[in-house]
């Protein structure tokens, strides 16, 4: 449903987006995760022909968005980071316009009218001002507008923003509704909110794709690290000196009550690890290997500390 090809894209001399290549499928939810300035907005506005690449190629549901945009955006809800609305009307006025708009009779709006309130949990506020809703609210209305012509394709640019935790919440669970129907690709700096509702991610970094695969599979792109976990009896700085000092470890950080330890995922260091606590005088009262988080992922992937790290390693 949407397929990007070597795409790029120049502001004057600047580099945005850097021959970036990547697909959604029909009915996968994929994040695009990326630093501030890393080119997930540019990309989401080519994709929604707002702008124009400045080489390659992007389709939406087999329509090239650079020769036949008109026809793309048939097939698009698009969710702003700044959503476009009107404070001084209604909601039920605001979506009755957006599906004008759309191209849809007044039969049929009336209908889908009635469907996205439904389903944006709007029906108490259908008749109130836009201006009087919290941003919560407003953020609903900007879904609804988006898929009140049942787009084939949803692009979310960073849905969450600014909103609060029970509205966060409310937002992830309607995302993943519309997941069931839609083909959807989803902005975020919210990371446990990527890992809750996408099925994939695109991770882009000074505008090139640095990582693409489902999030349980992408510490395999990290050369093979692994995380193990350790709870010891003893001074933490002096426990995580320690334990920086074995042979292997590349980092060492603490999440009480917690020494995470990261190590060559070829490389077996639990004895290693537990002769340097017994070694300190210290107690280890559990030992395991643990996962990656996305969060770990994202900053070994586009934070220039690690980078750096791996510089110097090298």
């Amino acid at each position: 449903m949407i397929r990007v090809q070597n795409l790029t894209k120049y502001y004057g001399e600047r580099l945005a987006v850097d021959d970036i290549s990547f697909n959604v499928a029909k009915g996968e939810i994929v994040g695009l995760l990326g630093p501030n300035g890393a080119g997930k907005t540019t990309t989401m506005r080519i994709l929604t022909g707002f702008l124009m690449p400045t080489s390659g190629d992007a389709w939406v549901a087999d329509c090239n968005m650079a020769t036949n945009s008109l026809e793309g955006r048939r097939h698009i809800g698009y969710l702003p980071e700044a959503i476009p609305l009107y404070t001084d009307v209604t909601v039920r006025s605001y979506l009755d316009f957006a599906g004008r708009l759309r191209g849809l009779d007044k039969y049929r709006i009336e209908d889908r009218i009635d469907d996205v309130v439904e389903l944006c949990h709007l029906e108490e506020y259908i008749d109130v001002l836009i201006g009087k809703l919290s941003r919560g609210f407003r953020q609903r209305v900007g879904v609804a507008q988006a898929i009140i012509h049942e787009p084939e394709v949803m692009i979310l640019d960073e849905p969450t923003l600014g909103i609060d935790p029970i509205q966060v919440a409310q937002t992830r669970q309607l995302i993943k509704d519309l997941g069931e129907e839609h083909t959807i690709l989803i902005s975020s700096h919210i990371l446990p909110e990527v890992s809750m509702v996408c099925d994939r991610v695109v991770i882009i970094h000074e505008g090139q794709i640095v990582a693409e695969d489902r999030i349980e599979n992408l510490s395999t792109v990290l050369k093979g690290s692994q995380n193990i976990q350790l709870e010891v009896q003893g001074p933490t700085s002096a426990v995580t000196r320690k334990l920086q000092r074995v042979r292997g470890v590349s980092r060492v950080r603490y999440e009480k009550p917690y020494h995470i330890v990261e190590c060559p995922a070829d490389q077996d260091l639990r004895s290693n690890l537990m002769a340097a606590i017994v070694q300190g005088g210290w107690t280890i009262l559990s030992m395991g290997a643990v996962d990656m988080s996305l969060e770990d992922i994202f900053l070994q992937l586009t934070s220039e500390e690690f980078a750096d790290d791996e510089e110097l390693e090298e």
